[in-house]
C-alpha cells in the first residue's frame, strides 16, 4: 500500500471527524486501536504521575537529550532583517512564529518519548504559543500514551496532550474539537511529527487546511564505507535502523569487496542475537536494502547523491571531508564515533528528517520549520517617484494597466483629470 492507497481509507475518518466531532474520533478510535481513554484530553494528574514515576536514568537521558537539542537550536534562531533598497525605501524582513501548532507522537511497535524532544524543542525556540501533542492509545495502560511520552511532555512544559492517533488524530487537530467535558481542542495551523502511512496520508489530504512538516516514510540509513572501515560498526548501524519497521531501509555503498563480505557476514552474526530479529530480518532482506558495490569513492559519492538517504554514515578516510561534499541527504554523521543512533536520541541535532529520496529538495524539522518570514514593505514619496517610472512600464509590459495606475494615482498629478 502507498500513500495514495491509504488516502481512499482516510477519507471517511476525516468527512466523520470534521461533521461528527469527539463522537467519530471515540468511534473510530475504537474500531482501529481497540481502546479508548476515558477522555480525549489526557488529565494533568495522569501527566504528572507519569514523570514522578519516570525511571531516573531515563529521565536524566531525556534531560540531556533535551539540552542539546535545545542548544543546537537556539543557534537557528532567525532575526529580523531590514535592507535600505533606496533613499527613503526599505523592506524588513520579519520572522513571525506559527500561533498554534500539533506534534504527531507515534505509538505502534516502539516508544517514542525523543520524538517529543525532537518535535517541542525546536517549536518552542521558535516561540510558538501554543502546542498540542497527540499521540496513540495504548492497550496497556488504559488507553492513555505510553507514559513515558506524557512524561517527556511534562519535562517539556507541555499539558496539552490527546489520547488519539492515526488520522482522526490529524483531522482533529485540523479541524478542532468540542470534548464532551465542556472543554475544546482547538484547531491548529500546522502539524508536525512522523507516523504511519495513514497519518501520512491525512496530512497529505488536510494540507492547505494544515501546513505540514512532511510527508514521513520508512526510516533509511545508507553508509559510505572504504576498506579501513570497522564492519561490526557499520553491521550495527545497518541493524539499528532495519528494527524500526520491515519496510526500513539499509544501504552499505563500499569500493571494497572484502568489506561488504565483512559487514554481510557481521550482520548475520549480530542479528542472530538482537531481540527484534524477524522484523530486521524481514527489513534487510527486503528490495529496498542493499549492498551496492562501485568502482571508487567519486562512483559512491554518485550513488550517495542519487538516492539522498534519511541518514547518511561516511565510513572512509577523511570522513569529514567526504561528508562536506555529499549535497543529498536529511542528516550525515561523521566517522566511528558518530553513529545513527547518536543523532536519533542525544547528538543534539534533529531527528525528524526527509525520506523517500525528499532530502534532494527538503530539509529537516528545524526552528526555521515553525516560523514564517513575512516582507514589510515601507516607501517614502520621494522613494516611490524614483521607481515610479520602472513599475509603470512593468506593468505596461505585462499589460495590467491598473497596476501602473495605482502608482500613477499618487505620483502624477495629471492623474484622473
Amino acid at each position: 500500500m502507498d500513500v495514495a492507497d491509504a488516502a481512499e481509507h482516510v477519507r471517511p475518518i476525516i468527512a466523520d471527524v470534521r461533521d461528527e466531532g469527539a463522537s467519530a474520533i471515540h468511534r473510530w478510535t475504537i474500531a482501529l486501536d481497540g481502546i479508548a481513554p476515558a477522555s480525549l484530553r489526557v488529565p494533568a494528574d495522569r501527566i504528572a504521575a507519569a514523570v514522578e514515576s519516570l525511571d531516573p536514568i531515563v529521565r536524566a537521558a531525556l534531560l540531556e537529550a533535551i539540552n542539546r537539542a535545545r542548544a543546537v537550536h537556539l543557534d537557528q534562531r532567525r532575526s529580523d532583517v531590514t535592507t535600505q533598497v533606496a533613499p527613503g525605501g526599505t523592506v524588513t524582513e520579519r520572522w513571525i512564529p506559527v500561533d498554534r501548532v500539533g506534534l504527531y507522537v507515534p505509538g505502534g511497535r516502539a516508544v517514542y518519548p525523543s520524538s517529543v524532544v525532537m518535535n517541542v524543542v525546536p517549536a518552542q525556540v521558535a516561540g510558538v504559543r501554543s502546542l498540542a501533542v497527540v499521540s496513540p492509545p495504548q492497550r496497556d495502560f488504559e488507553g492513555w500514551p505510553h507514559p513515558t511520552v506524557l512524561a517527556a511532555c511534562a519535562l517539556l512544559g507541555v499539558d496539552e496532550v490527546y489520547a488519539v492517533g492515526g488520522a482522526q488524530a490529524v483531522a482533529m487537530l485540523a479541524y478542532g474539537v468540542d470534548l464532551p467535558d465542556g472543554m475544546r481542542c482547538e484547531p491548529v495551523d500546522l502539524v508536525t511529527g512522523p507516523g504511519n502511512i495513514y497519518v501520512t496520508a491525512a496530512k497529505r489530504a488536510l494540507q492547505g487546511v494544515i501546513g505540514i512538516d512532511s510527508e514521513a516514510g520508512p526510516t533509511e540509513i545508507a553508509v559510505l564505507a572504504d576498506a579501513a572501515a570497522n564492519a561490526s560498526h557499520i553491521a550495527a548501524d545497518l541493524i539499528s535502523q532495519a528494527e524500526h519497521d520491515v519496510l526500513a531501509a539499509a544501504l552499505l555503498v563500499t569500493d571494497s569487496l572484502d568489506l561488504a563480505d565483512a559487514v554481510d557476514a557481521e550482520v548475520i552474526r549480530q542479528v542472530s542475537r538482537t531481540k527484534h530479529r524477524e522484523r530486521i530480518t524481514e527489513s534487510l532482506g527486503g528490495v529496498q536494502s542493499a549492498i551496492v558495490l562501485v568502482d571508487d569513492l567519486e562512483a559512491g559519492l554518485r550513488v550517495i547523491d542519487a538516492y539522498a538517504a534519511e541518514h547518511l554514515e561516511v565510513h572512509t578516510a577523511d570522513a569529514r571531508a567526504v561528508a562536506m561534499r555529499v549535497r543529498n541527504a536529511g542528516a550525515i554523521f561523521v566517522g566511528t564515533w558518530a553513529p545513527v543512533s547518536l543523532g536519533d536520541y542525544c547528538a543534539g541535532s534533529n531527528h525528524v528528517l526527509p525520506t523517500a529520496g525528499s532530502a534532494r529538495h527538503s530539509s529537516g524539522l528545524s526552528v526555521q520549520s515553525f516560523l514564517r518570514g513575512v516582507h514589510i514593505i515601507d516607501y517614502d514619496e520621494q522613494a516611490l517617484v524614483d521607481v515610479s517610472g520602472h513599475v509603470i512600464a512593468l506593468a505596461h509590459a505585462e499589460d495590467l494597466p491598473g497596476h501602473g495606475d495605482a502608482v500613477r494615482a499618487r505620483v502624477d498629478p495629471a492623474f484622473g483629470r
